[in-house]
């Protein structure tokens, strides 16, 4: 069984139609929204269709509370601001069929249509040649990886690109050609602010900065009061 486990925070707008459409592709399917103490109605909306645990906001500990309350023996990890491929879960399911497959990610595409939307999505497929992919992508895993691993870091930012460098190294990886939509909204009326604040970030965590500094220089896009989830 897969468990689907989606940190939240303030996404009363998204999550909602991310639900449904799990629910959809499989009505079986473990589903655990793992909220960091919204402020609007997201814990309402999601309790209709999911368990909820509701947590500190702190990223990395959201996601490993909420594999710790999942029942599958495959973990999905997934962003609430996403739509998700209609035949999503069943492609997960195929995949790990091969039994040398330890998790990967889904083809990723920005929503908008826009020019930062298409580079951004061109940028993100291009780095994937290279094994590098974030939350954003819908992570997967098996569970006994995951807890081989110890799950996330609970740092305040790149949790999620640490885990993927992790989990390429436990074993191999695929990223399959289903497109999972992400919003566009982290750089809307800002891209050059974005593009500069993910260049400085990763380029100080190349160089072992603790996460914790890094988090100094990570302006959060999402207010409370807004569907917004902050993105690096």
């Amino acid at each position: 069984m897969i468990s689907v486990i989606i940190p939240t925070y303030n996404e009363e707008a998204t999550i909602g139609v991310l639900l449904s459409q799990l629910r959809e592709q499989a009505p079986e399917c473990d589903l655990i929204v793992a909220d960091g103490a919204s402020t609007d109605r997201t814990v309402a909306r999601a309790e209709a269709s999911a368990r909820v645990v509701v947590i500190s906001a702190n990223r990395g500990l959201q996601l490993n509370r909420g594999a710790r309350a999942a029942r599958g023996d495959v973990l999905l990890f997934l962003h609430a601001d996403v739509k998700f491929p209609a035949d999503g879960l069943a492609a997960i399911e195929r995949a790990l069929a091969d039994p040398a497959i330890v998790g990967g990610n889904f083809t990723l595409e920005f929503s908008g249509g826009d020019l930062p939307s298409r580079v951004f999505t061109g940028i993100d497929r291009w780095r994937r040649r290279f094994g590098i992919f974030y939350g954003d992508s819908g992570i997967f895993v098996r569970r006994v990886v995951f807890e081989r691993l110890g799950g996330f870091r609970e740092w305040p930012v790149l949790e999620d690109y640490d885990f993927a460098r992790r989990l390429g190294r436990a074993g191999k990886t695929v990223c399959l050609p289903q497109v999972v939509r992400v919003s566009s909204r982290r750089w809307n009326g800002r891209l050059l602010r974005t593009m500069a604040a993910w260049f400085f970030i990763q380029s100080l965590y190349f160089l072992r900065v603790p996460p914790s500094w890094l988090a100094r220089w990570y302006r959060p896009v999402r207010a409370p009061g807004s569907p917004q989830r902050p993105e690096a």
